[in-house]
């Protein structure tokens, strides 16, 4: 008989309100808004910048690919799922804004507080509020097409949620296998036959 998952696990998830509570709470002593604008891959625009570390430099965008309102709580769902840590990350600011956005790899397991990581061990857990960047927002469409999507050095950012997983998650309660999506693909060239 296999071992119930949840008694093996030495972390208890609780529910995405209470960490949106403990989240909140720690940008509001780090003196940061707490009204957050959540993000996911496709609003994030890498930009070459030859002034920047590593060449390029961070902005978002709402505009050309907007999320659902429930994204965060949904991406939070999913992430609580997996074994492994989840962070809460702050890209930077926008117009008295926090922007935010989920992560989750064991990537951040070693990450602490000397790497700006708030660790919460007993949620698997960590929150990185960041600093006082102002992060720009992207509203021009040529430079959203033009933004950087290979060819950069892996970040934190990398382990974020996409709006495809999401729209699968509510469509089939899950993300698909990628030979699922080549199947749905198949599907649907056939239906416009």
């Amino acid at each position: 008989m296999r071992p119930n998952r949840e008694m093996i696990r030495p972390y208890q998830r609780p529910p995405f309100e209470e960490v949106l509570s403990a989240w909140k709470k720690l940008l509001k002593e780090r003196g940061f808004s707490t009204d957050i604008v959540w993000i996911l891959e496709e609003n994030l625009c890498f930009e070459n910048d030859p002034g920047a570390p590593a060449g390029v430099k961070l902005g978002f965008q709402t505009r050309f690919s907007p999320n659902p309102p429930d994204a965060a709580k949904t991406t939070y769902h999913h992430f609580a799922e997996m074994d492994a840590r989840l962070a809460f990350y702050r890209l930077g600011q926008n117009e008295r804004r926090s922007i935010c956005i989920q992560l989750c790899d064991p990537w951040f397991e070693p990450k602490n507080e000397a790497d700006g990581y708030i660790r919460h061990d007993e949620w698997l857990a960590s929150f990185y509020p960041g600093g006082n960047e102002e992060i720009e927002e992207v509203t021009d469409e040529n430079r959203w097409r033009e933004r950087v999507i290979r060819g950069r050095p892996l970040s934190a950012v990398d382990f974020c949620m996409t709006l495809s997983a999401l729209r699968e998650l509510k469509a089939h309660g899950r993300v698909l296998t990628p030979d699922e999506r080549f199947g749905l693909k198949i599907l649907r060239s056939m239906q416009e036959i």
